[in-house]
């Protein structure tokens, strides 16, 4: 068998292994979208696994933020409690967005990437509404204006909207006397962090999606510092 044939067969075998693994990292991450045509609309959903994200910038209005117990599950089935930062804002952008997520699948390791956006540093492409993310842990610079309030008691956060337009009390489902922030805008620079959830369940604007899945542990590319100033979301 000549070289040539054998680097054939092995390309073929990576994009069969590619076939199995795409849905199966979606299925067992609990990584979920649902897509519609135009400029791409999606509901994103991060579930059940913490996920690696950056990007370059997140601002958003009404911001809250609150620490709240988050029940997860161990590997061997059994169940544990984590202390990790919800935050929320009723409708932001986003300047690019990249997930990463590790998977076993056959013995074999793969990392799930997931890009949103455009690599331009000054679009603040992606828009979003009534975003929910479980920080277990992030860098990056916050910046709060309008109306702020520090060592707010959680249970009083509002940040997210109800159909009629309402901001919906408590919508971080915190419970009282824990450390809470409030602020009418919230801006983001440079994010690198873990996230145990990640749920955009309403809308998300973006003018591109990729999805990829490499051998090994892949992280998401260091963000880019933004240029410019967001646009109204």
């Amino acid at each position: 068998m000549s070289p040539g044939h054998r680097l054939v067969e092995g390309r073929t075998h990576w994009r069969r292994s590619l076939a199995v693994a795409v849905p199966a990292l979606l299925a067992a991450g609990g990584i979920g979208t649902a897509m519609a045509g135009g400029a791409l609309a999606v509901g994103l959903r991060v579930q059940d696994r913490p996920v690696d994200f950056t990007t370059s910038s997140l601002y958003g209005t009404q911001y809250g933020a609150a620490v709240v117990d988050q029940t997860v599950v161990r590997p061997d089935g059994s169940t544990a409690t984590v202390r990790v930062l919800r935050m929320g804002f009723a409708d932001g952008v986003l300047n690019g967005l990249c997930l990463s997520r590790r998977q076993e699948i056959a013995g074999a390791t793969y990392t799930l990437l997931l890009t949103l956006g455009d690599d331009d540093p000054g679009s603040w492409e992606i828009r979003t509404r009534n975003t929910v993310l479980d920080l277990r842990s992030a860098t990056g610079v916050l910046d709060m204006d309008g109306v702020v309030d520090l060592n707010v008691n959680g249970a009083d956060v509002k940040t997210v909207k109800d159909a009629g337009g309402a901001y919906v009390v408590n919508p971080l489902d915190s419970p009282p006397h824990r450390f809470g922030i409030q602020a009418r805008y919230a801006k983001f620079d440079r994010i690198v962090g873990t996230a145990q959830d990640f749920q955009i369940p309403g809308l998300l604007t973006t003018p591109e999606l990729k999805l990829a899945v490499r051998p090994g542990t892949v992280a998401c590319p260091a963000p880019a510092a933004p240029t410019g100033t967001p646009g109204t979301p």
